[in-house]
């Protein structure tokens, strides 16, 4: 897998990301839905539904880690997204329609 940070702010994300990703065997899914894309109009849809990866070092600078098209995760920030809470059967179909 292959990751990429698109904020500089934090030099060890990924490293802690995965240490994350570890100790958690099943998290809970969460999704987020993108509300702005004006510095990144390639890479984020306007009103398109994101799964959210858990980077709790990612979250306490201001950014989500959110997994696109291509299957890969990257950093943008939170502001960018809205949270969604979703019924289990939505998140089911959401996560198999995954890439």
């Amino acid at each position: 897998m292959h990751f990429e940070i698109i904020s500089e702010r934090k030099s060890n994300v990924n490293v802690t990301w995965i240490e994350i990703m570890k100790r958690s065997e099943n998290p809970t899914p969460r999704f987020a839905i993108c509300i702005n894309n004006s510095e990144y109009p390639a890479s984020l849809e306007m009103h398109k539904i994101y799964r959210v990866l858990p980077d709790e070092d990612a979250e306490q600078d201001g950014d989500l880690r959110v997994i696109d098209e291509s299957g890969e995760d990257y950093l943008f920030p939170a502001d960018y997204f809205m949270m969604l809470e979703l019924p289990t059967e939505v998140q089911r179909v959401l996560l198999q329609a995954a890439p």
